[in-house]
C-alpha cells in the first residue's frame, strides 16, 4: 500500500513542480536569478534515505519513471531528467550505506543529490546546444539558487514526511 501512496505523493510533486515558479514574487521570477524546482527529487532522496534498505531500490525505479514524466511534460528532450534522476538517487542510496539515516546526513546527501543533478542537466544541455550560459553564470546564476530553492523545500518537508517514510519502509520489509 505505502508504494501507491509514494507513486501519488510523487505525482502531486511533479503537478507541484511545474506550479511552482507561478507561485513566487514576480520580482524574484523576472530576475536574472534562475531557479528549478526538484521537488521529485528532494521527495525520492528522502525515500532513498529513509524507505529503501540495503538491498531494495525503490527510489531509482521511481526515480526512472518519474523523470521520464518530467521528460515528457516539461522538457524538449527525452531522457535527461529520467537518466539523471536515476543516477544521482542510485548514487546517494550508496553514499547512504556509510551515514546515518538522521536529518544533517540527509541535507547534506540532498544538497549533493540536488547540485551533481543539477549540474548534470547543464552539462547535457551544454553539451545538445540548449543552454549556452558559462559556467561562472551557471553556478551563481542558476546552481546556487536552485541549491537554495530546493533546501527550503527539504526543510520543510523532512519533518513531514520523514517518520511516515520510515514506517512505510519497515512495513515493506516485513511483508
Amino acid at each position: 500500500m505505502s508504494r501507491y501512496f509514494i507513486a501519488l505523493l510523487c505525482l502531486f510533486f511533479l503537478i507541484m513542480q511545474g506550479m511552482a515558479m507561478s507561485m513566487l514574487p514576480a520580482n524574484l521570477v523576472y530576475s536574472d536569478l534562475l531557479m528549478t524546482p526538484h521537488w521529485i527529487l528532494i521527495f525520492l532522496l528522502i525515500i532513498a534515505i529513509f524507505y529503501d534498505k540495503d538491498d531494495t531500490y525503490n527510489a531509482v525505479w521511481y526515480g526512472l519513471a518519474f523523470g521520464l514524466l518530467i521528460d515528457v511534460v516539461y522538457t524538449g528532450v527525452l531522457g535527461v531528467y529520467m537518466i539523471t534522476y536515476t543516477l544521482i538517487i542510485y548514487t546517494v542510496h550508496g553514499l547512504n550505506k556509510w551515514l546515518h539515516s538522521n536529518f544533517l546526513a540527509a541535507s547534506l546527501l540532498a544538497v549533493v543529490g540536488v547540485a551533481l543533478a543539477d549540474t548534470m542537466l547543464y552539462i547535457i544541455y551544454s553539451f545538445v546546444q540548449i543552454t549556452s550560459m558559462t559556467w561562472g553564470d551557471y553556478a551563481l546564476l542558476r546552481l546556487l539558487p536552485t541549491l537554495a530553492a530546493n533546501m527550503i523545500f527539504f526543510i520543510l518537508l523532512y519533518p513531514l514526511v520523514k517518520e511516515k517514510v520510515y514506517a512505510w519502509g519497515e512495513e515493506a520489509s516485513n511483508i
